[in-house]
């Protein structure tokens, strides 16, 4: 089986594959010009920057690669708007976004002529999305790291949404290896976003701590879903700040003298600060970090090169698809 290309409003990519806009600074230019260069679509996680810094990391990835580059911005953060705005006055290739729905970044892309696609887990959304001007859209499951729009497995939800729209659904949430790949895109997606297996990769801007935290990772408990301070639950490697904030024991921003509010939520719970302890695994602290990932991180032992990973799949595939045709023949 021969992966087919994946067209996205105007543009089109070699490979259906979109790599996850993993935040706070986990998926950088490095990253995503390495997944362009292998021909997919290379995604810079802007959520936790300012306009300036991601502005500095799109031309950063731009004298990288000649291919696809995208951005990832959630709703839920404060600068959601310039952050969208800068990326279009940059000329990104593609925006993504999640943790909200917001009416807005479908004008001001279309405006742009830059294609949209948001992150959705439900097909009244998927919808809503469609008839707002999306050029395509992520279909996320559970499985995913971060933020879960849904408590519902991505085989579960995917097949009524490819089914209410007619433009491309890119399947995301559990998706590891080849056969996953095969057998969505069997199902009627047009492409999949990967994010856990290109986090632990060499080109990943995370700390060799922050990586190495994820590969500890072996067990289903190792991995916790916690609520976030947006209100949505999130999926993180269990780590001992995640043990203190399931305990009760981490300091509140505005409560606590010791944690300054960075307002950097539109909404927040202030049960604790997301950024802070994104930001500190990022940086490779395993005590007071938060670590998220993919449910299916348990399964990855080690931390390949972008060309290996992209190598590695495109022969997965090939074995899943003649395995798959073996099955039919027989049944025949």
């Amino acid at each position: 089986m021969k992966l087919p290309s994946l067209k996205i409003g105007n543009v089109r990519v070699p490979l259906p594959i979109v790599q996850g806009g993993m935040a706070v600074r986990i998926s950088l230019a490095p990253l995503a010009a390495a997944v362009a260069n292998e021909g997919g679509i290379g995604v810079i996680g802007a959520s936790g920057m300012h306009p300036p810094e991601l502005v500095k990391h799109i031309r950063e990835a731009r004298m990288l690669t000649d291919g696809i580059i995208g951005v990832n911005i959630m709703v839920a953060v404060k600068e959601f708007a310039d952050l969208v705005k800068a990326a279009i006055q940059e000329k990104v290739d593609v925006i993504i976004s999640g943790a909200g729905f917001s009416r807005d970044v479908f004008k001001w892309c279309r405006e742009a002529n830059v294609p949209f696609l948001p992150i959705v887990s439900s097909a009244r959304v998927a919808r809503l999305a469609e008839r707002f001007g999306a050029a395509g859209m992520v279909v996320e499951g559970e499985e995913a790291g971060g933020h879960l729009g849904t408590d519902k497995p991505l085989l579960a939800i995917l097949p009524e949404i490819i089914q209410s729209v007619k433009i491309p659904v890119i399947a995301a949430g559990g998706i590891l290896k080849g056969s996953d790949i095969v057998k969505v895109l069997t199902m009627g997606a047009s492409g999949v976003q990967m994010g856990t297996r290109f986090a632990l990769s060499h080109e990943c801007s995370a700390a060799p701590a922050w990586k190495e935290m994820c590969l500890r990772a072996r067990k289903p408990e190792d991995v916790k879903i916690i609520e976030s301070p947006v209100g949505m639950p999130f999926r993180a490697v269990f780590s001992p700040f995640v043990k203190a904030l399931m305990e009760g024991n981490v300091p509140k921003p505005g409560r606590d003298i010791l944690v300054r509010c960075r307002k950097c939520l539109k909404d927040c719970k202030k049960n604790y600060c997301i950024i802070d302890a994104l930001e500190r695994a990022q940086q490779g602290n395993t005590q007071k970090g938060l670590f998220t990932i993919g449910e299916r991180v348990t399964e990855i032992r080690e931390i390949l090169s972008v060309k290996e990973i992209i190598g590695s799949l495109l022969k997965e595939v090939k074995e899943a698809a003649l395995g798959v045709k073996t099955v039919c023949s027989e049944e025949s």
